[in-house]
């Protein structure tokens, strides 16, 4: 099946932050196959058994699910052997866990995962993921897992920076604001329960998985940052609210 390019950015949400699962219905509904294959890569967690456990208890029953240890040599019950690029190329959806983008692009890099996952995007395999695994596809982003938020430098498909769990870390987002004022490109902040779809390199949808939850577009006009609210489309609307 011929797709775009195309990346959902969770600002927070899906399997592992909440039970609605209407950011991942979503995820899973824009590869437009019936029964996707989806692989998960938890790298960020460093491969947290925990984390894998609950990756194929959301998705097991409804796609073909897989995963990608780079941190432990896992055999069967859905883990990849053999030729890591072929099997990502193959997929309908990468999802990428949470954790620290930091040791998420480390080991990324050292096993050429990058590479690959750039390759996979062009070719039309919707790539998704939370917190660090929305971090990780922007060209620059703010951090807070190893303490106060500072600023990094993602792959880069997308040339934007980003921030998430927008609404839940103040810090967070006071750092985001100077960083843009100072000159860091323009980007968005994603609340938790939020995801920005892009296609190729631009935003076409917000969705949200809780009423209240968006994003922002966050940009400096005379050295101060701009928030600017974008429209965002709850997931759990009735069909006769969607459909008005």
């Amino acid at each position: 099946m011929d797709r775009p390019p195309q990346i959902v950015a969770f600002g927070g949400g899906g399997f592992s932050m909440e039970s609605a699962p209407l950011l991942d219905d979503h995820v899973l509904r824009l590869t437009g196959v019936e029964r996707p294959r989806v692989c998960f890569l938890p790298t960020a967690s460093g491969d947290a058994d925990h984390y894998i456990v609950r990756f194929y208890r959301a998705f097991a029953a409804r796609a073909q699910a897989s995963h990608v240890s780079l941190f432990r040599r896992d055999r069967g019950g859905g883990a990849v052997e053999g030729d890591l690029r072929a099997h990502l190329l193959a997929q309908d959806l990468i999802y990428v866990g949470g954790g620290s983008v930091v040791s998420l692009l480390g080991t990324w890099l050292a096993h050429g995962v990058d590479l690959v996952l750039e390759e996979a995007w062009r070719g039309g395999t919707v790539l998704c993921g939370l917190s660090a695994g929305s971090l990780c596809w922007f060209e620059e982003a703010v951090t807070a897992f190893h303490g106060a938020p500072r600023a990094v430098r993602g792959l880069g498909l997308l040339p934007w920076s980003n921030c998430v769990h927008y609404d839940g870390e103040p810090e967070r987002r006071e750092e985001f604001l100077a960083y843009v004022g100072a000159g860091m490109r323009t980007g968005f902040g994603v609340d938790d329960g939020a995801a920005l779809h892009f296609v190729g390199t631009e935003v076409v949808d917000v969705v949200a998985s809780r009423p209240q939850a968006g994003a922002v577009r966050v940009e400096a006009v005379g050295g101060e940052a701009v928030e600017t609210r974008l429209p965002a489309r709850y997931l759990g609307a009735p069909a006769a609210v969607l459909a008005a």
